[in-house]
């Protein structure tokens, strides 16, 4: 039974394997570190390189989840400067942009 699945996964492309058998895959291979914290995405790039795949056909996300939660963060920061000098029309503003970067990191999601 164990053969079988060998021989399922390698003829398997990388778009069809669920997260669970990417993770397993990307463990066997060199130079793929934190592979529990991946999503599929970021697993199938990950073996794509370590194998030396080229896809040109990528659909490359505009949308970057955590680079929008390393904004929110900072704005975060930002607006509890605004708020302890005393500059509401600034926190206002800075509230405003970390609720619209939420909303589109949901959308992204």
């Amino acid at each position: 039974m164990g053969k079988q699945k060998d021989k399922t996964t390698k003829e398997k492309p990388l778009d069809k394997m669920t997260a669970k058998e990417l993770r397993e895959l990307a463990m066997t291979l060199e130079g793929i570190v934190g592979v529990h914290a991946m999503n599929k995405n970021e697993l199938i790039a990950a073996i794509r390189e370590a194998k030396g795949i080229v896809d040109d056909k990528s659909k490359k996300s505009s949308v970057d989840v955590r680079g929008i939660k390393v904004k929110i963060r900072e704005l975060k920061e930002r607006r509890e400067k605004a708020k302890e000098e005393g500059n509401r029309k600034l926190a206002d503003a800075f509230r405003r942009r970390i609720g619209n970067l939420k909303k589109r990191s949901r959308r992204a999601a």
